[in-house]
């Protein structure tokens, strides 16, 4: 199959039993990722659009791990905790994809790790 597991030292490091991101063949796949400070271990949480970015910064550290960028990206999963939030993780989410946007799904949820409002996964290609 040639699985390749991929780490980056700028994402945070995984609080469970999976991979940053494992690479087969030209296809990426990260693990959703939340808004931890990778230095810190800290959540940045003081208001959604700062988390969005924190956690887009995060799939950004991952994806660059792998010699990948926004632009490789075909697919998002988008998990937020409460879909009031919708139009200002959109916002925040958007400016990672200036053209060309991935396809995505966004789905609230009851409670995701750490308590944290938003967690986002994403399929890229090379």
């Amino acid at each position: 199959m040639g699985k390749e597991i991929i780490r980056s030292s700028e994402a945070p490091e995984p609080i469970g039993p999976y991979s940053q991101a494992v690479k087969v063949k030209d296809t990426l796949y990260v693990s959703g990722q939340i808004a931890l400070d990778a230095d810190t271990g800290e959540l940045i949480n003081e208001n959604i659009t700062e988390e969005t970015h924190a956690v887009m910064k995060n799939l950004e550290a991952v994806l660059r791990a792998a010699d990948l960028c926004f632009d490789h990206v075909v697919k998002c999963s988008i998990f937020v905790r409460n879909m009031d939030d919708f139009a200002t993780v959109n916002e925040a989410y958007g400016r990672y994809f200036k053209t060309n946007p991935p396809a995505r799904e966004t789905v609230e949820v009851s409670r995701l790790p750490k308590n944290v409002n938003v967690e986002i996964s994403c399929i890229a290609v090379a």
